[in-house]
């Protein structure tokens, strides 16, 4: 694949280690970094990230090829993949750091963004409004390296086999011609 033509988008939706193993199996996806984003601090722990208090937000750092992947695709993932409905929280997972949020690169993926989720808004697709902040992209820094590629290295573990493991069945079925 040519990653001369690489683009970024840096996406929330809750838990990051959810986040990271749907990006990673879509066709175009370069790589995908678990990490934190939005907060002041440099160099947030993820025991700091966690107590809630920070500003930072679990996301991933989704790079990839705009001439396989566009950003519209993203977004469809993006907003079919957890609940964008509920406030700082997905499944037990509470608390701002696990908010639905996307952090936008440029003008273009905030005006998409915003009407997306306009449309799904209008559209009554979810009974509740759907929260989910856009955000401007001001920073992001990588989880610790435990976090990466996390659900790949630890598939028996309880948290991948009950929570990640049937999100990726049901996402690997909606999203079939999208896979790698």
């Amino acid at each position: 694949m040519e990653t001369d033509n690489v683009d970024t988008a840096t996406l929330g939706t809750g838990c990051f280690w959810c986040t990271e193993a749907i990006f990673q199996r879509l066709k175009g996806v370069v790589k995908v970094v678990s990490g934190y984003s939005g907060g002041e601090q440099p160099n947030p722990t993820y025991e700091e990230v966690c107590n809630g208090t920070t500003g930072y937000a679990e996301v991933c750092q989704v790079l990839y090829d705009p001439n396989v992947l566009s950003f519209d695709e993203l977004l469809k993932v993006f907003w079919e993949t957890h609940d964008p409905t509920t406030l700082n929280r997905q499944g037990n997972d509470v608390g701002p750091q696990y908010r639905s949020v996307i952090f936008y690169h440029n003008a273009q993926q905030k005006e998409k963004a915003d009407n997306y989720k306009k449309e799904l808004n209008a559209s009554g697709a979810w009974p509740n409004p759907v929260v989910t902040t856009i955000e401007p992209y001001k920073n992001f820094y990588s989880a610790e390296n435990y976090h990466q590629n996390y659900y790949n290295n630890n598939p028996r573990q309880m948290y991948c086999q009950y929570v990640i493991k049937p999100k990726l069945e049901k996402f690997e079925k909606v999203f079939k011609d999208k896979m790698k």
